[in-house]
C-alpha cells in the first residue's frame, strides 16, 4: 500500500467503465493508440495545456480517473507534483510501467481516501463523470472536494451525447453534474466547449466546467 493511501473496503461499487473496459491487454492498446496519435505529431495534451491555462507548475494536481496515465505523466513532465488515481487495476499497471515518477493509486473515486495533501486542481478527464458507478456521483464530488484545498479547483471534460461517449454508456446530464457540484461545495466559475478553451455551446456534445471549492 502506497504512504498516500488510506484502506478502503474490498468491495468498490462497480463502474460503468467496468463494464466496458477489457484487462490489461485493452488498457495497453487504449494508451497505444494515444501514443500512435503522438507519433503522428498530433496533439494529445490538450487537457494538460488547460491546466497551465488555471495554474502555473509546480502545483498539487490530482488525476482522477487518470486511466493509463496520459494527462497525469504530462503534467508531472510539466513540472506539477501530480498524482493519479484510478478504480481500474489494469488502466493503474500501465501507467506505473510507462511512468514511475508519477504516484499511481488505485481506487473508487466515490470512496477516495488519501493521506497526501490537499490539492489545489483536481481533473476529471476522459468521460470520468459518466463512468462513475451508477448512483455514485454526490458520493465521488464529495470525496474529491475533500481533497481540494479551499479556494483550489475541480475541472471536468465529458461527453453529453451518445457520439462522445463509449457506447452503451448513458449520458449524466448536465444539471446533474452541477447539482452534485453545489451539494459537495463547489461553486461554478465558467464553463467551455473543448479542451481548447472554445465557447460553450448548450447544443453541443462536450463540456468541461471548472468549479472552485468554497473557502
Amino acid at each position: 500500500m502506497s504512504e498516500h493511501e488510506i484502506p478502503v473496503p474490498e468491495s468498490e461499487p462497480r463502474t460503468r467503465w467496468s463494464e466496458v473496459s477489457g484487462g490489461i491487454g485493452a488498457a495497453t492498446a487504449y494508451q497505444r493508440r494515444f501514443d500512435e496519435l503522438a507519433a503522428k505529431g498530433l496533439d494529445v495534451h490538450g487537457e494538460a495545456s488547460f491546466v497551465q491555462s488555471l495554474l502555473p507548475p509546480p502545483a498539487r494536481v490530482l488525476d482522477a480517473g487518470c486511466g493509463t496515465g496520459r494527462v497525469a505523466t504530462q503534467l508531472t513532465a510539466l513540472g506539477y507534483h501530480c498524482v493519479g488515481v484510478d478504480a481500474d487495476r489494469d488502466m493503474i499497471e500501465v501507467a506505473r510501467r510507462r511512468d514511475p515518477a508519477t504516484t499511481w493509486l488505485q481506487q473508487d473515486l466515490s470512496r477516495l481516501h488519501l493521506r497526501s495533501q490537499a490539492f489545489q486542481l483536481v481533473l476529471l478527464a476522459g468521460n470520468v463523470v459518466p463512468l462513475l458507478a451508477p448512483g455514485t456521483l454526490l458520493a465521488a464530488m464529495e470525496r474529491i472536494t475533500a481533497h481540494v484545498e479551499p479556494g483550489g479547483l475541480v475541472v471536468a471534460g465529458f461527453g453529453l451525447d451518445a457520439a462522445h461517449l463509449p457506447a452503451g454508456v448513458p449520458v449524466t446530464p448536465l444539471e446533474d453534474y452541477d447539482n452534485a457540484c453545489t451539494v459537495a461545495g463547489l461553486s461554478f466559475l465558467r464553463r467551455h466547449g473543448t479542451w481548447d478553451r472554445q465557447p460553450w455551446n448548450p447544443e453541443g456534445g462536450y463540456v468541461v466546467s471548472v468549479h472552485r471549492r468554497n473557502d
